[in-house]
């Protein structure tokens, strides 16, 4: 009995505790389920909280794109409007400039047709004049015919030959003042120019250059210089190309030879062999040998220092050691090289005024005698072989054309030939850029006299002012007024054909008549 209320107890607390279980449970499930309602509604809150920050972002980052595109659009705006504006300005001024270019055209037609009326008018004038002369000449050679009793032959060959003397005077006179009127105008304009370059340069004086000398300390060396039976006198003349004279001069060396640079060459080479004092053929061409190395980097060295001087940016490496070849060269006693500088800075001056292009001016002027630092197996005018060389290594047509016709072998085809003619002329002639010797300036105005009395008519002729000019006093018998235009003309012609001198000659030609009576 005991046992069964044990049992029934057993299943009543099984119950109550499963009924309580039960509870819990769904007690559970609930809070469950509220906790879950709790975390959905806190998830859909953020889930709208970050939908509105993801909203308020594309909201401002709209906002501010479309600002950017604003200011680009007005941005752009200004930009066609300056635009406009500029268009607007110079249509405004084209149509300024036109209006007044119509309004030159019109006053110069204006002036073409009063210049067409008063040239009608003339012709008129002209073909009355004619007419009178016919008649006025008819009239003459009649009267001709009745007082001297020619015959129309005869009267016409004396009248033809009269007209043909008026006729030459006329043509003689119109002819100088053409000529006076034309050199006024150009020899103005021209001398401002070379006047502003003249001012403007500063070069250097030149000084007398002599033969290679090397003097000796004494004659002991002179032996060592020979050595036996002259062996090292021949190999040094071997190895360089130049002749050595030991006895002309006292207690110097004198190296003779045509070329400047192998000349260069035997003088450094030979203080080197007398400062060492081992002189023998081997010694001899080692020596050369090392100076002729150190020569062709001085050489390039002078011709890139050139370049640099007349303020050019670099040139062809073969056009660089000619140039530097021309340092070692003279022309009437003054350096090539420098010569050509001068002219290259000349040119540029003169371009400069003329507001032609100075770079290439400058290059034509410093180029301008580079054939003559060519070897003398290449035959022709150093000018067209230089035009040649620069032309083979890229110079423009422009340069080459001014270096050919400097000394007018070739047809000048533009400004620079002519500029570089001037600037050559301006460089060689100035005070103190060249002088050569006493038997050269004798002889000079000994020609220059010579072709002055070769024309006939010439009594006299005297070459003054240190050969700058030529006075000829001409038979005022046998040379009028007219022909004495022409005389100078033909001599000054013949002066440039057969001379060579620096600078410019005038010819002056004066003719005198005196008439002397004695009262006694």
């Amino acid at each position: 009995m005991n046992l069964v209320w044990y049992i029934l107890g057993a299943v009543v607390c099984l119950a109550a505790g499963a009924v309580i279980y039960h509870l819990l449970l769904v007690r559970k499930n609930r809070q469950v389920r509220e906790a879950e309602g709790r975390q959905a509604t806190s998830l859909l809150e953020q889930a709208r909280h970050e939908a509105e920050a993801l909203l308020n972002h594309a909201r401002v980052s709209a906002n501010a794109e479309a600002l950017k595109l604003r200011e680009q659009v007005e941005a752009s705006l200004a930009a066609r409007r300056a635009d406009n504006a500029e268009q607007e300005r110079r249509l405004g001024e084209r149509e300024s400039l036109l209006n007044s270019q119509l309004a030159r055209i019109i006053e110069t037609e204006k002036d073409l047709r009063q210049q067409k009326d008063v040239l009608e008018r003339k012709a008129n004038a002209l073909e009355n004049a004619q007419q009178e002369l016919i008649e006025l000449t008819r009239a003459r050679r009649e009267q001709l015919q009745t007082m001297a009793g020619l015959s129309a032959t005869e009267a016409r060959e004396k009248f033809l030959k009269e007209i043909e003397q008026e006729t030459l005077k006329d043509a003689g006179n119109l002819a100088r003042q053409i000529l006076d009127d034309a050199k006024a105008r150009a020899e103005e304009k021209a001398r401002k120019i070379i006047t502003v370059a003249i001012q403007r340069y500063a070069g250097d004086q030149t000084f007398e250059t002599t033969t290679a000398t090397i003097a000796l300390e004494g004659d002991d060396i002179k032996g060592r210089i020979i050595g036996r039976e002259g062996r090292n006198i021949r190999a040094f003349e071997n190895a360089t190309g130049v002749t050595v004279l030991i006895d002309d001069a006292p207690g110097a060396v004198i190296l003779s030879a045509f070329d400047p640079v192998r000349r260069e060459i035997a003088r450094e080479a030979m203080q080197r062999l007398i400062q060492d004092g081992r002189i023998h053929p081997t010694r001899i061409d080692e020596v050369v040998a090392k100076v002729t190395e150190e020569m062709d980097e001085t050489i390039v060295r002078h011709g890139d220092e050139a370049v640099a001087r007349a303020g050019l940016p670099p040139m062809h490496g073969e056009i660089v050691k000619l140039l530097g070849r021309m340092h070692f060269r003279q022309s009437y006693t003054q350096n090539l090289l420098d010569h050509s500088v001068e002219v290259a800075h000349l040119m540029g001056l003169m371009a400069a005024e003329l507001g032609l292009d100075v770079n290439l001016a400058k290059r034509a002027g410093l180029l301008h005698d580079i054939g003559k630092a060519v070897s003398h197996e290449v035959e022709g005018p150093h000018a067209v072989v230089g035009a040649d060389l620069i032309k083979r290594y890229g110079e423009s047509a422009e340069v080459v054309n001014g270096v050919a016709s400097h000394h007018n072998d070739v047809p000048t085809e533009g400004p620079l030939g002519i500029l570089v003619s001037a600037a050559d002329a301006i460089s060689a002639s100035r005070p103190g850029a060249r002088s050569e010797n006493m038997t050269t300036y004798l002889k000079r105005m000994e020609n220059l006299e010579k072709i002055g009395n070769s024309f006939a008519g010439v009594d006299k002729c005297f070459a003054v002012q240190a050969g700058r000019e030529l006075r000829v006093f001409v038979q005022p018998q046998a040379v009028n007024d007219e022909h004495a235009f022409a005389l100078a003309r033909s001599i000054a012609a013949k002066i440039e054909g057969e001379l060579q001198y620096p600078g410019q000659i005038r010819v002056t030609v004066i003719r005198e008549t005196r008439c002397v009576e004695i009262a006694k």
